[in-house]
């Protein structure tokens, strides 16, 4: 799919990232959660996120489930839509950024290349990719909505850790273990310790 539209041209608005950024308080950036089905991206997503609005920070979390009700509704689970998905994200998320926003996004994105394209589309430092970490055996344990279930089963074609695999990140900014070995609270106070490490928050 051809990412760029003819016959347009970028507007410049004069109210910048910069000037945004300082009406909030804070820097944006983009959180990326990355892991498999069942390993807590979504609860650990919105555990930061709900911190972060407690200091009073503008964000958003941007939840595979959730966008695929409508921004990726036409979408399969196929490996070429998977990756169309993770493109629309990562435009998505790089006008968050542009807003001034903390962008989360909780999303498997089992390709190393797809997440390797969203951190080449911003600047330097605006992409945080979060590995969290758990066993596929963990994440089978708890299947929360009976997807590996129906996996094994052959009911669901293309499911990751099953029958299409997940490259983990070989250097993310963040890896933070969801097995259970390390409390929720502590795991978003680590995270948001490397947000004031980067001089995102203050």
């Amino acid at each position: 799919m051809n990412d760029k539209s003819s016959n347009t041209v970028w507007h410049n608005a004069t109210v910048t990232r910069e000037r945004r950024e300082k009406l909030n308080g804070h820097k944006s950036a983009i959180l990326w959660f990355t892991g498999l089905s069942g390993s807590g991206k979504s609860t650990v997503a919105h555990s930061v996120e709900e911190k972060l609005h407690q200091k009073k920070c503008k964000t958003f979390v941007f939840d595979g489930d959730n966008v695929r009700q409508g921004l990726c509704g036409d979408l399969s689970f196929s490996d070429e839509d998977r990756k169309e998905n993770i493109r629309r994200i990562g435009e998505m998320v790089k006008l968050f950024l542009e807003a001034g926003t903390i962008a989360l996004t909780a999303f498997i994105s089992p390709f190393k290349e797809d997440r390797q394209k969203i951190r080449s589309m911003v600047p330097h430092g605006d992409f945080i990719e979060i590995y969290c970490r758990c066993p596929i055996e963990k994440c089978e344990e708890r299947d929360v909505k009976g997807l590996y279930k129906k996996a094994r089963a052959g009911e669901i074609p293309h499911f990751t850790g099953i029958s299409s695999p997940y490259e983990e990140p070989e250097k993310p900014e963040i890896v933070v273990d969801t097995d259970g070995s390390v409390s929720l609270e502590e795991t978003v106070d680590n995270v948001l310790a490397i947000l004031k490490s980067k001089g995102i928050l203050v």
